[in-house]
């Protein structure tokens, strides 16, 4: 066993995988003052773009940590959409109130060279080319081999986390066990294309296939045959899918290629569709995918080591809800596991992250599997999409399948049963009008501390965070613009509310539920 060639041998986390979750939760531990070193078996940032954007409630994370406007360079804040998709059915959500579904069309590769800046910045120490070969656990910590460049080290650290996608070693190491079941039955076949300009719809920007009709763009097209989408991304190269189920009656599909995508669209459509190779010098996607996996894990954590994103759970992509539950997971657990290892909390704290996560991943299993049925070939299906496509024209069940998509369904335990309505939910964006002007709350929430805001006239709930100014940053002013009825909020570092009130002079009562809610969360006063 070589020496480490490093200036330490131990660190207070190692994160076995630098992809856009290993990198997040990196991020979260060092604004939280906790030392994280990542791990990542790949000598540089992945040429292959495995999602086109970011869908559901991440897209409001995002905005807390001043990332939105990185990857948008815009200081808007984010948007609901008027639209989106669900089972290759369109979901109208213009006449939905209070839309609960973002969007941000950014590819993966760049949010993770974003997160990647982001995590230099704050000085996360990121080893490219070292892979976790094992590792070992006590009552003190967790010992992990690494293969690095160098040669084979060992590398101490409180904690362990494994982010290292769906064939986690971490996972494997640890003894967490995988169930879930894995399909054979689909073939899905991705590139990049060019498409003549002749074949562009003007009304839908669509393609108007001759012989067959228009496909939408971004959405997922449903035929007796098979699945196709079309998404003709601004500044990017356009992408041409189909799915198939079955195949195309062979053994094995043949090795990927234009040609074989042009097979697939003229099987999918019953007719042929016109496109070339992709402009420009790439790299270009030319991908073909067999089957899919639905798994969970039985457990988050085994001791000191934990998992997040896809080394916890594994789905169908349908509907890109892979970042969304991943990103959410890392914040989620990032301030929790710092207070733990920082000695501000006891590690029963860490017990909340997979009594929290893991609903929000049976949900995102529960959506991913309805959407894959509703895309299967056969008249039964046919019918269902009818029945379905009926139920989506009223706003109120529009709107309960956005918040199911947004992962805004999942109401967080906050060990009160008469809690406020905002309480568990993520923080609506209120614009506060404090001593420096009008702020909203995704700016306030930049520095990932919890924070405590009081609207109310003598700052009453303000005053119970005495004793905790060190990690609770309380925000005096009043409320101007929507303030959803409350008066006073806390609101915890991953976004979601801890505690609030609706009262102008909160009671004895509620103002012991924020002092509950203060121990609960953020440890005893000082």
């Amino acid at each position: 066993m070589s020496t480490d060639p490093y200036p330490h041998d131990s660190t207070d986390v190692v994160i076995a995988g630098g992809g856009p979750n290993g990198l997040m939760l990196a991020c979260e531990l060092s604004l939280a003052g906790v030392r994280p070193v990542v791990l990542e078996r790949l000598t540089a940032r992945a040429e292959e773009n495995r999602a086109n954007g970011l869908v559901g409630q991440v897209v409001r994370l995002l905005d807390h940590r001043g990332l939105h406007e990185r990857l948008t360079g815009s200081a808007e804040p984010p948007r609901p959409v008027p639209g989106f998709v669900f089972g290759a059915l369109p979901l109208d959500l213009s006449a939905v109130e209070d839309n609960p579904l973002h969007i941000l069309g950014v590819p993966q590769r760049r949010v993770e060279q974003i997160l990647e800046e982001r995590a230099t910045e704050l000085g996360v120490e990121i080893r490219r080319g070292h892979e976790l070969t094992g590792l070992s656990q006590d009552a003190e910590g967790v010992t992990a081999e690494i293969a690095g460049p160098g040669g084979p080290y060992r590398l101490r650290a409180r904690y362990l986390v494994g982010a290292d996608g769906g064939r986690s070693l971490a996972r494997k190491l640890s003894g967490i066990g995988f169930p879930g079941v894995t399909r054979d039955d689909t073939v899905s076949r991705s590139a990049h294309v060019s498409v003549p300009e002749s074949l562009i719809d003007g009304a839908t920007g669509g393609l108007d296939v001759p012989g067959y009709g228009v496909i939408p763009p971004f959405m997922h097209h449903r035929t007796e045959h098979g699945l196709i989408a079309y998404g003709p991304f601004p500044g990017r190269p356009t992408i041409l899918t189909t799915m198939e189920w079955g195949g195309s009656g062979e053994s094995e599909p043949p090795p990927m290629s234009l040609d074989e995508l042009r097979k697939s669209a003229r099987r999918v459509l019953g007719v042929d569709l016109p496109f070339g190779p992709p402009e420009g010098e790439g790299p270009h996607l030319l991908r073909l995918l067999t089957g899919g996996n639905t798994r969970l894990a039985d457990r988050f954590r085994a001791g000191r080591v934990l998992l997040a994103g896809d080394a916890a759970h594994v789905h169908s992509a349908i509907g890109g809800p892979g970042l969304n539950l991943g990103l959410q997971d890392t914040v989620n657990l990032g301030w929790k596991l710092a207070a733990v290892v920082r000695g501000q909390a006891s590690e029963e704290l860490l017990d909340t992250y997979e009594s929290e996560r893991r609903p929000a991943a049976e949900r995102v299993v529960t959506h991913t599997q309805a959407q894959s049925a509703l895309i299967a070939p056969g008249a039964e299906t046919t019918a269902l999409r009818v029945l379905f496509a009926e139920l989506l024209r009223d706003p109120g069940n529009a709107r309960h399948i956005a918040a199911t998509m947004a992962g805004s369904d999942v109401r967080y335990d906050m060990g009160s049963a008469d809690a406020h309505p905002l309480a568990g939910h993520f923080a609506p964006d209120l614009t506060i009008e404090a001593d420096g002007g009008p702020v909203r709350l995704a700016e306030l929430a930049r520095t990932a501390r919890p924070l405590l805001l009081d609207f109310t006239g003598d700052a009453a709930a303000a005053k119970e965070a005495s004793g905790r100014y060190d990690r609770v940053r309380t925000v005096t002013g009043r409320c101007s613009g929507a303030s959803h009825g409350v008066s006073a909020l806390l609101v915890r570092p991953d976004g979601y509310v801890a505690w609030a009130s609706s009262s102008p002079e909160p009671d004895e009562g509620e103002l012991g539920a924020l002092r509950t809610a203060l121990t609960r969360w953020f440890g005893p006063a000082a």
